[in-house]
């Protein structure tokens, strides 16, 4: 495998770190001012049964945690195989 498809295997790997990174941070700023704004109100009816449906809070984190795993083992592999290779 030639050196170049090892660097782009390890640039792909940075840019899903740094894009997990940012989705975790961003969904973990969404859930605080979900909770915050909820935590506001007199009536908790739509915090306690679920009503009327919104999208999940939580995610923007796990899919922060899924690009956070697959940048590193991208990364991993791209650096082992330039290492190797």
């Amino acid at each position: 495998m030639p050196l170049s498809d090892n660097i782009i295997l390890m640039v792909v790997g940075g840019i899903f770190v740094v894009l997990g990174i940012f989705l975790i941070l961003w969904g973990r700023g969404e859930e605080r001012g979900y909770y915050g704004s909820l935590a506001g109100r007199p009536d908790a009816r739509e915090f306690l049964e679920h009503w009327p449906q919104r999208p999940r809070v939580g995610a923007g984190k796990i899919g922060g945690w899924i690009s956070l795993s697959v940048g590193l083992v991208l990364a991993a592999v791209g650096g082992a195989l330039w290492l190797w290779g």
